[in-house]
């Protein structure tokens, strides 16, 4: 324990304040409350019930579904614009320069990158159309839309440290001379995005896009996307919390941008009427491997409140039962405690890792439908989670899944319920010989 303290907790600390990856956090956070609408029109026109399209179907006709799923096209299928702006506005606050100027200067180099034409089948031939593919706008643009943001922050930022910049004289109104000032480096950015942009089309790939696709994207995808990588991140995720780390917001920043990519991919092919494909992404990490917070502490909770005895862990167990329904589990891990506590550490481990590998060959398997992609608030209580990301027989998975994990934490707690008991009968038999009676002796006259 103190060599893994020694090493990896300054790893982590210093992980968790990289300005890049707190940068992609904090962006992807600018697009949730978009993407959480958009779900819920996804859910509306994909509700996991037999006979549920053709019951809208008699009212509003065949293609109801196509009006219902507008609300998507607008959000999760432009998902990579949002991200792009949300992502170079925080980095540029981490690099203390204008956010808004550089979000709007990032955004403006993603679409120089963009290709402006692309190839449609029509009938038996394949015809090529002016126009911007909403395939780059989405899942598969989300790298470039990274990089374009680190990248025009960086400029602007450069720029503006050489002091490369028009200065308007004073009485100007200060929103004239922000503009002016930012005049040379969106110059610059903007060459520079047009200079990247006449390389790649002389390359095989034609676009930054499409070799960002091929020879970053789909290998990072393609790895994360497999349930080694998956158990890996929980394991360090964990491990960070035993220490009184946020492993979660630490391992989110590095590994969030590939699930949502494949939750993104879920998403386009559930809205288009076909069936999804990526087993792991931000539905299955969420709402599969983890019940009531990192480590499934749901299955602990209610271990706690019925099969325990002592007054501290069933107060315990009682006061964050609400929270944990919610995936809140801060009070378990610092108040029984997790943290720094070798035994419970043990299942704390075994729990999310016996979930993944359930829910994920349950998947593979076909014994339940993949999740659909659509973004649900991570704080969904399980049971609704499951349904609606997938159906009832996800829901039912998750059940039996919170149910297993409660036999496996229950020797354990039963141990610290053990030990908790019997300094409880200590801490009675000790104030009951500490007491003094105040009372005067009975004295007979």
């Amino acid at each position: 324990m103190n060599k893994l303290e020694k090493y990896l907790v300054p790893l982590a600390n210093k992980i968790g304040k990289n300005k890049y990856l707190v940068s992609i956090r904090d962006g992807f956070l600018v697009t949730t409350p978009l993407l959480i609408v958009g779900s819920f029109f996804l859910i509306i026109a994909a509700f996991p019930i037999d006979g549920w399209e053709g019951f809208w179907t008699q009212f509003f006709g065949s293609n109801w579904t196509d009006i219902v799923r507008q609300p998507v096209r607008s959000t999760l299928d432009l998902m990579a614009i949002f991200a792009v702006f949300g992502i170079a506005y925080s980095f540029a606050r981490e690099m203390k320069t204008n956010k808004l100027f550089c979000a709007a200067l990032a955004t403006a180099g993603f679409f120089i990158l963009m290709p402006f034409n692309f190839n449609v089948e029509v009938g038996e031939e394949i015809v090529n159309v002016g126009g911007i593919s909403t395939d780059f706008l989405s899942a598969n643009g989300i790298f470039v839309g990274i990089f374009c943001a680190f990248l025009a922050v960086h400029i602007y930022a450069f720029i503006e440290k050489k002091g490369w910049m028009i200065r308007m004289p004073q009485g100007v109104p200060p929103t004239v001379a922000e503009s002016f000032s930012a005049l040379i480096p969106a110059a610059v950015v903007i060459t520079i995005f047009f200079i990247i942009q006449v390389v790649f089309s002389i390359t095989p790939w034609t676009n930054a896009f499409n070799f960002i696709l091929e020879v970053f994207q789909n290998p990072l995808k393609n790895l994360g996307n497999s349930l080694g990588a998956i158990i890996t991140a929980f394991f360090f995720s964990n491990t960070l919390w035993f220490f009184g780390i946020n492993g979660a917001s630490i391992m989110d920043a590095i590994y969030n941008p590939i699930l949502n990519t494949l939750s993104l991919e879920n998403a386009n092919l559930v809205s288009q009427g076909l069936e999804p494909i990526n087993i792991i992404n931000t539905q299955f990490k969420d709402f599969f491997a983890i019940f009531g917070g990192l480590g499934s502490t749901l299955s602990l909770l209610i271990a706690m409140i019925f099969f325990c005895k002592s007054k501290r862990i069933k107060s315990l167990g009682k006061i964050s039962l609400i929270p944990g329904i919610f995936n809140i589990n801060e009070p378990i891990i610092f108040g029984l405690p997790i943290m720094l506590n070798p035994l419970m550490f043990i299942p704390f481990l075994i729990v999310p890792t016996m979930n993944i590998i359930v829910s994920y060959f349950a998947m593979d398997l076909g014994l339940v439908a993949i999740t659909n992609g659509a973004v649900i608030p991570w704080t969904c209580p399980v049971i609704i989670s499951g349904f609606l990301s997938t159906g009832f027989a996800r829901a039912i998975l998750q059940v039996l899944l919170v149910i297993a994990g409660i036999f496996v934490y229950l020797p354990f707690v039963k141990m610290m319920d053990k030990q908790y008991l019997e300094e409880e009968k200590q801490t009675i038999e000790k104030t009951e010989k500490d007491d003094i009676s105040l009372d005067g002796p009975d004295l007979e006259l």
